[in-house]
């Protein structure tokens, strides 16, 4: 545990310390640990004391190893000097291929670069793996139609890539370490090949059909089991869901099913879980113990050769590491694969080990050989989820119950106290990561888990792997079962009541609530176990922080290339655009918006305002509808929009409207109601231009309007538009953020949402230079992460990327 908790502690630093330091820091620790031994032994302190001195010595052990390892990873990087240049680069490709509708997704392991610009130092350093995006737009290969890439295959292509670089907001994903973990050190997408009438000339071509490795063998037997269930379920809706408990794959999985799932508290079960890893491996160490038993039905006496035990656990052992492999590496699976290779070792070699003791063996594994694992929901849920049912079930005696009845009401109560503590053992644990518990999760579970476990994954795998026409039919009755289950989940999410959200607890509310957890968990007879009920109050309660009588909270989220605010009065919120649509599967409103919203237990919105039409502001805007009630939707759209037509309720703004929340003045200055009349004008001119004033300062939100908007203001209203903050026009275009404009507004700071290295190049280097010539302070969000501004006798901001500062950004 010590060592595990060193290697969570590396994972909170801003830097790392150099290899020097590291080497110093490990010779001292051991030296004063030395020492320290002898003293204790010859004082004859208690041993507790010797115990917490080596405690000591394993946490910084695991520290310094975590240290070495993301030394090791961060040294192949890609140079800034590379980014956004084309290079060709031979490969292959190392991951099972996302299908997307625009193109493919896939991880490559460089083997050279053909690009003579470089020097030998930095071929020597190139990163190793990237990940790359194919988009078929146009003409990308020699050929009539677009290549689609298979595990295994070795590829010269002509790469354009990035640094390792994501959005970072407060609760959000950190893409940044995922890709990290992935030993990722580079993004990018390919280049298409221009000219196709020289073959010669070709940079994207493969140029073998399969290189073999072990791993590249593992994924393309993933894919070929991929395209067995395709071929079965062609057209099925949740085709996503059997991929995911055969391979592990969860990306085909739509959002709106992860809705559902999520609200009922089944979303551990869609993938392969450590349930699924130790069914099969028992089933194939009951199989081969029975074998083994009557030796194969030969006269060979294999069991006085080898004890059944011994045969049973390493048969148990090799199909986990095998189904493991298969299934993605997943974390409840290497979690359980690693406890059963402890137990399997323990009998082959004659030691005795306690559950606990086989359960933190596999913590120990599992965080050394991925740091970063530490960081994941799922790392702590996996984990905590068995340590819940070792405690719970370690004060409880099983009653000698004779005969069949008694023995399946004996096992039905065992299973009923079980979900019980994993029920109530996992909510504290739930709403620090999440927010959020299911109220409905324990009956969802109670008809999930045996029909997903005992039939739906049984039918999955036999579908897998058996010949065609069986194939087909335990796929379908896989699905038909799935199917089945959906309309349960459906109707209980459905329910008002299914979820209790709440803001996000500190972290001594959540030990505190950990603490009366496993108060209620302890014994029958242990006195006043309801004490722990009450401990997990404040929890369950926690509200949103609030915000002071005639202030202003305002954070502009990350969100890359587009738009997207949140401001925050004493009792309401509005956001000001949805930021872009990333593919057509994910959006900000779901993947940045909602996350942020959820941890700050804020469950609706007064106002939507959307400026304008482009995909950068409204992207989102449809997903956070579905998941969100939002009273009022002000924006400037075509009354035929998704979007209007989605609203509750729709205005259109126009310069005029104002109303006044908790002492905060709001006011739209732009567009003009004739605007509306006429065809002439994009959808940037008719930007909501907001401007939201306190008792001591102001903010101008102008959308994506141009030079001539800003001259219209600045003729019009010139008194109007002084403001002490100003989201920068247009992300600072080239065609807006006029000197005229900012001299009337003359604001003292400015901020520029913007994508990281985004396509269009803003802020353009010219306009952003001029926000400097006028004294203006300057961040953007690509650089700072999400910026909160706070609006009262002073006004503060933060940098997310400075206040949470990690060792890897920006590596």
């Amino acid at each position: 545990m010590s060592f595990v908790l060193g290697i969570a502690w590396l994972q909170q630093q801003a830097s790392l310390y150099a290899l020097p330091q590291l080497a110093y820091l490990v010779a001292i620790s051991l030296v004063i640990y030395a020492l320290l031994r002898h003293v204790f032994l010859y004082c004859k302190i208690p041993k507790f004391c010797l115990n917490l001195h080596r405690g000591t010595l394993t946490f910084i052990v695991g520290f310094v190893w975590a240290s070495f390892i993301a030394h090791q990873y961060l040294g192949t990087s890609l140079p800034s000097s590379l980014e956004n240049q084309d290079i060709t680069v031979v490969g292959t490709v190392d991951s099972l291929p996302l299908q997307m509708l625009e193109g493919q997704r896939f991880f490559f392991a460089v083997e050279r670069v053909l690009d003579e610009r470089l020097s030998p130092a930095v071929r020597a350093h190139f990163p190793g793996k990237i990940s790359l995006s194919w988009y078929f737009n146009g003409v990308v290969s020699h050929g009539d139609a677009p290549p689609t890439v298979q595990p295994g295959e070795r590829w010269q292509l002509k790469v354009r890539l990035k640094r390792p670089h994501g959005t970072v907001n407060p609760d959000g994903f950190d893409y940044e370490v995922w890709l990290l973990e992935q030993g990722i050190r580079a993004t990018g997408s390919v280049r298409n090949d221009k000219d196709v009438s020289n073959s010669a000339a070709i940079s994207n071509q493969r140029l073998d059909a399969f290189v073999w490795s072990l791993g590249n063998v593992i994924e393309l037997g993933r894919a070929k089991l991929r395209e067995r269930i395709h071929a079965a379920l062609p057209e099925d809706q949740y085709v996503g869901v059997i991929i995911a408990l055969v391979l592990g794959d969860q990306r085909e999985i739509p959002q709106s099913d992860w809705t559902v799932f999520n609200r009922v508290g089944i979303g551990h079960l869609i993938s392969i879980s450590g349930l699924h890893i130790t069914m099969v491996a028992g089933l194939c160490a009951g199989l081969l113990a029975f074998l083994w038993r009557r030796s194969f039905f030969t006269s060979l006496s294999l069991p006085l050769y080898v004890p059944v035990q011994k045969v049973a656990a390493l048969a148990a052992a090799l199909m986990a590491i095998v189904y493991v492999a298969l299934a993605g590496l997943g974390l409840p699976a290497q979690r359980t694969m690693y406890m059963l290779l402890v137990v399997a070792v323990a009998l082959w070699t004659g030691r005795i080990s306690s559950f606990s003791s086989v359960l933190c063996l596999a913590l120990a594994l599992v965080a050394a050989l991925d740091p970063w694992s530490v960081l994941s929901p799922g790392f702590w849920l996996s984990f905590g989820a068995v340590a819940v049912i070792v405690f719970a079930a370690g004060g409880q005696l099983r009653p000698n119950a004779a005969g069949r009845w008694q023995k399946a009401g004996r096992e039905l109560r065992a299973a009923g106290r079980t979900q019980y503590a994993v029920t109530v053992g996992l909510v504290p644990l739930t709403m620090l990561l999440f927010g959020q518990i299911s109220l409905v999760g324990p009956l969802a579970n109670a008809i999930a888990i045996p029909l997903v476990s005992f039939f739906v994954t049984p039918f999955a795998l036999l579908g897998s792997i058996l010949p065609s026409p069986f194939s087909v039919i335990f796929l379908k009755a896989a699905h038909f079962l799935i199917q089945v289950l959906a309309i349960f989940l459906q109707y209980l999410s459905a329910s008002s009541v299914a979820v209790w959200t709440a803001a996000l607890p500190s972290f001594p509310v959540f030990i505190l609530a950990s603490v009366g957890m496993l108060w209620m968990l302890m014994p029958k007879g242990w006195p006043m176990r309801w004490l722990g009920g009450l401990c997990c109050l404040p929890l369950i309660f926690q509200m949103p922080q609030k915000v002071a009588n005639n202030e202003l909270h305002v954070i502009a989220l990350d969100v890359g290339q587009g738009m997207s605010l949140l401001l925050e009065t004493s009792h309401h919120r509005l956001l000001y655009d949805t930021g872009p649509n990333y593919s057509l599967e994910s959006d900000a409103g779901s993947r940045v918006i909602l996350p942020y919203l959820k941890g700050r237990g804020i469950n609706a919105l007064d106002m939507l305002m959307i400026s304008h039409n482009d995909s950068d502001h409204s992207g989102g805007a449809l997903s956070l509808l579905k998941q969100i009630p939002v009273d009022l939707v002000s924006s400037s759209l075509m009354l035929d929009s998704p979007i209007v037509v989605q609203s509750p309720r729709h205005q259109r703004c126009q310069s005029g409207q104002g109303w006044e929340w908790d002492g905060v003045r709001f006011e739209v200055l732009q567009p003009a109601p004739v605007s509306y009349d006429s065809n002439k004008w994009r959808p940037n001119a008719r930007s909501c231009t907001l401007k939201v004033t306190t008792q001591y300062y102001s903010m101008l939100l102008p959308g994506d309007i141009e030079a001539i908007q800003e001259d219209e203001l600045v003729n019009s209203i010139p008194d109007k538009l002084k403001a002490d903050v100003l989201l920068a026009p247009h992300h600072g275009s080239g065609t807006s953020s006029t000197a005229a404009f900012l001299k009337a507004v003359a604001p003292s700071l400015a901020i520029f949402q913007v994508g990281y290295l985004n396509r269009y190049h803003h802020p353009k280097s010219e306009v952003f230079s001029r926000y400097e010539e006028f004294g203006i302070n300057r961040l953007r969000t690509d650089e700072s992460g999400a910026i909160t501004l706070q609006f009262g006798a002073l006004l503060q901001f933060s940098q997310f990327r400075k206040e949470h500062a990690r060792y890897w950004y920006d590596q």
